[in-house]
């Protein structure tokens, strides 16, 4: 089941909850049927990897991103620089444009 997502790629967003709660930075890949957002910087997990036999991979222990759910993020209102909700707006030559609930400025 997918449901209709208003966070897109390239995005300033904030987690509301969580591990990284309060951080902030810009979306880098959404997964659409799962429902999760990755974000630079933000929800990093340690993981402990062996060394490989291929050339240049190489063990220890690495920062990897994880996922959050796309409920955890807020978008990042650009001009207030507050958490808004988005909506979208038609214009009358029938193009739709993304904004910010909080401030009406298009994204």
């Amino acid at each position: 089941m997918t449901i209709k997502q208003k966070i897109k790629k390239g995005d300033e967003v904030v987690v509301l909850s969580g591990r990284s709660k309060g951080q902030t930075g810009k979306v880098d890949q959404v997964l659409v049927q799962a429902g999760k957002v990755f974000v630079t910087g933000v929800n990093l997990y340690k993981k402990h990897r062996k060394p490989g036999q291929a050339a240049g991979q190489e063990g220890g222990i690495i920062e990897k991103p994880m996922p959050l759910p796309i409920s955890a993020v807020a978008f990042i209102d650009p001009k207030s620089k507050k958490p808004s909700k988005i909506g979208y707006k038609l214009e009358e030559n029938s193009s739709k444009l993304r904004i910010a609930k909080a401030s009406g400025s298009t994204i």
